[in-house]
């Protein structure tokens, strides 16, 4: 519900009041009690954010960043799939290469038996 601000024409009083959007305006003053009361056009409030933040990258695509990091520095290096990722350590492809290989040597000895 939104705040008006309202303008007693008759005293100079101004006020504000919290009141529905399908609510009728006030017309009579809460100082002096004449009919001269007109509701005040403002720019409005726009978006009021409450908490600890908002950050307009909190929810940008992985895509997104991607393409950003790209065309900040990495135009001179291009893509490549195979190659594991600056970010990545090599310690952490080693284990999963090792464990693709470990299952495949059992099973062929079994074929074999």
């Amino acid at each position: 519900m939104p705040t008006y601000d309202y303008k007693c024409f008759a005293c100079e009083h101004q006020f504000e009041q919290f009141q529905s959007i399908k609510a009728e305006p006030i017309r009579k003053c809460p100082r002096c009690g004449k009919l001269k009361v007109k509701r005040l056009l403002g720019t409005g409030a726009g978006l009021i954010f409450k908490g600890s933040g908002f950050y307009i990258t909190d929810y940008r695509d992985k895509s997104y960043t991607e393409k950003a990091k790209a065309e900040s520095g990495g135009e001179s290096k291009p893509a490549d799939s195979s190659k594991p990722a600056a970010d990545t350590k090599p310690s952490e492809t080693k284990p999963a290469a090792k464990t693709e290989t470990k299952p495949a040597s059992p099973k062929s000895s079994d074929a074999k038996k």
